[in-house]
């Protein structure tokens, strides 16, 4: 029987018309290739709620996601469940809410969470095998593709090398496979000076929180040698928001 895993993405003012397009979701979802518990798309720090929403529940007529969350309407809840401050993520609270509210709200045993400005690169298989090698090692606790084809880059991160994955420690949260019973836990109130190397911009994040958790504690990642994610920021207007748009949908290769 199939372990059980929910979906999430998220989207934002920038980018909510690309994500909540008739074609986004239902090929991200397909190209990761498992039976989901289910489908959730968190929105957060939209301008006009409720033009999001109507555009929300057509893509849940469509059989695109099973349901939508306003990060807003949860907030409260979550950060109490975690027993975080508001305050002390500083500039990092609207970088991280959404991924809380997501493991907050998923009651499977993983959850797959893509940044929605992040995608699959192609049709992959490599949940199933990462899920076997987490259930069969407590201190392997997320796991996801490689970034953007860097391949020797996570290779010289990672400490070793189990079947078709690097091993090692670091943690983003653009696109995670994690194991829940360690995620949905008060866990993200350490620091480790490994983790400074995050950008200062974003003050405390949850994906530095999580990273300072793992190297406390000794729990590693595990990272595919040879399927990749893309990771590609939203541009605000022009030619090269244009091609952001479409890049999920054309050739693999470009």
């Amino acid at each position: 029987m199939a372990l059980t895993v929910d979906f999430t993405t998220n989207c934002y003012e920038n980018d909510w018309r690309m994500v909540l397009g008739e074609k986004y979701l239902r090929t991200i979802v397909e190209r990761c290739s498992y039976p989901f518990s289910n489908r959730r798309l968190i929105i957060n720090n939209v301008k006009e709620r409720g033009v999001v929403e109507t555009a929300a529940k057509a893509a849940i007529d469509r059989g695109d996601i099973d349901e939508y969350l306003f990060a807003e309407d949860h907030a409260a809840a979550v950060l109490e469940f975690f027993q975080i401050d508001k305050a002390s993520f500083g500039r990092g609270y609207l970088y991280s809410i959404s991924e809380l509210v997501a493991i907050y709200a998923s009651s499977a045993a993983y959850l797959l969470y893509y940044m929605g400005d992040s995608f699959p690169k192609r049709r992959h298989h490599w949940i199933v095998p990462a899920l076997a090698l987490m259930e069969s090692s407590a201190d392997l606790v997320v796991a996801n593709p490689c970034w953007n084809d860097r391949f020797r880059e996570a290779k010289k991160e990672s400490q070793g090398q189990i079947d078709d994955f690097f091993v090692g420690y670091g943690f983003s949260d653009q696109c995670f496979l994690g194991k829940m019973s360690v995620f949905r836990a008060p866990v993200y109130g350490e620091t480790n000076q490994a983790s400074e190397r995050y950008p200062a911009y974003a003050d405390e994040p949850f994906e530095k929180r999580f990273d300072a958790y793992m190297r406390n504690h000794g729990l590693k990642r595990l990272t595919h040698r040879s399927e990749s994610y893309i990771h590609q920021n939203m541009p605000k207007a022009g030619v090269k928001r244009t091609w952001r748009e479409i890049r999920p949908f054309v050739s693999p290769w470009l």
